[in-house]
């Protein structure tokens, strides 16, 4: 997969295509409230694509019932997700790799039966799903 068109807006632009809650989480580095998210246990097929600019994130078959209470997936697809550490080194941040959306972060090594064992702990708010048929 080629690496995603990059998207800049300035913060007004943002503000006036976002919701102030996604504008908090995906600009402002937020987080949903636990187990409030749309996705948690959502399990359709299709793909999940970025709030902010529509790139697409994940696939369907990526996603499993982490019991975190965020939508989890254990891969993200080719070049669409940066990793970063957080300024405290203890968490890594995962945003969109084409506008720089705050995901939510990726965790290794917690013993999940996936192919990677990582978890990409992510908003609801943060993507959009598009079914297998609109995909």
């Amino acid at each position: 997969m080629a690496s995603p068109a990059i998207t800049v807006k300035s913060e007004e632009e943002w503000k006036a295509i976002l919701s102030p809650e996604q504008f908090r989480i995906l600009r402002e580095k937020g987080t949903e409230p636990r187990g409030t998210g749309e996705y948690d246990k959502f399990f359709e097929e299709g793909t999940y694509r970025c709030t902010g600019c529509e790139t697409p994130l994940y696939r369907s078959t990526t996603k499993f019932d982490s019991g975190c209470g965020w939508p989890a997936f254990f891969e993200g697809l080719p070049g669409a997700i940066t990793r970063s550490p957080d300024p405290d080194g203890r968490r890594t941040e995962i945003t969109c790799s084409a506008c720089g959306g705050h995901l939510g972060h990726v965790f290794k090594g917690e013993g999940f039966n996936t192919a990677t064992d990582e978890r990409h702990c992510v908003n609801s708010v943060s993507i959009k799903f598009a079914s297998e048929s609109s995909s």
